[in-house]
């Protein structure tokens, strides 16, 4: 396995195929780097060096105890594409991944990153507080906390329902897209991923959004059920130098695979523009 290994030994694990400009993929939670696969392969078919690592604690890297946090993500990116020296990157992510991509691009990624994606991502602030009045009440990642922590393998099953609109009239749903979510989940450390709820949940990005001044496209699902649009991709795009916004009505929070052939094609014309 392709794996490095950080500061405090934590190893890693990353894909890295093809040659060309990088694409590096940032997964959701509870994901791992295979929750890329259709974004993977097709720009691997247009010519771009594609790369996805499974965040600490998450897929085939080190199940630690410790660091599953924001900054300790966005160290271990920057410790990855030191290690594969990349640059002029696109860095793209989903949902938590995308709160790790722009954190690492406003911190640690300068000189490094030409774009960011941000695909139905936490991005600036997913938690009710004095200052995010209108955010999701700290009860709701009460319940995600417990679900993850206790009852995995049934909870994990039952998130693939809204995850990816399932529960929509006319949805069309796929158990083997269902599965891969859950097989995916199941890799990982319960602990990471306990702990990371706070990272996704509480970690305020305002001011990575209004540091970077790069390009930054934002892609979210109007239907999202899992980060609603209204309180992250509306907020995020108000808060970026030079910003893009897509939003797709009745799109889910899965949309990068339920929606895929759309979602590659607004990809591909952004990263060639």
């Amino acid at each position: 396995m392709s794996t490095i290994t950080t500061k405090d030994g934590t190893e890693i694990y990353y894909k890295d195929w093809g040659t060309g400009q990088p694409l590096v993929f940032h997964h959701g939670w509870p994901l791992s780097g295979d929750d890329w696969d259709a974004q993977m392969m097709f720009f691997l078919s247009q010519g771009y060096r594609v790369i996805a690592h499974d965040r600490r604690g998450h897929g085939r890297s080190s199940q630690v105890s410790g660091g599953h946090d924001m900054d300790t993500y966005a160290a271990d990116v920057a410790a990855l594409t030191e290690a594969l020296d990349l640059k002029d990157a696109i860095h793209i992510g989903h949902s938590t991944g995308g709160g790790e991509a722009i954190h690492y691009a406003a911190n640690l990624g300068k000189g490094r990153v030409s774009k960011v994606v941000l695909i139905s991502a936490v991005t600036p602030l997913m938690a009710q507080t004095d200052n995010n009045p209108d955010g999701v009440p700290m009860a709701i990642f009460d319940e995600i906390r417990q679900g993850t922590a206790f009852n995995r393998p049934q909870y994990f099953q039952d998130f693939t329902i809204p995850f990816y609109g399932y529960n929509r009239e006319g949805a069309k749903i796929s158990q083997g897209i269902r599965d891969n979510w859950w097989r995916q989940g199941m890799m990982g450390s319960v602990k990471a991923q306990h702990d990371g709820i706070k990272a996704f949940s509480e970690t305020d990005f305002t001011e990575d959004l209004k540091s970077v001044n790069i390009p930054v496209l934002v892609l979210h699902g109007e239907d999202d059920q899992i980060v609603p649009f209204a309180l992250s991709g509306a907020k995020a795009i108000k808060l970026l130098q030079h910003g893009k916004m897509i939003s797709y009505p009745g799109f889910p929070h899965g949309m990068p695979t339920t929606e895929a052939a759309t979602i590659n094609k607004d990809l591909l014309a952004f990263i060639r523009s």
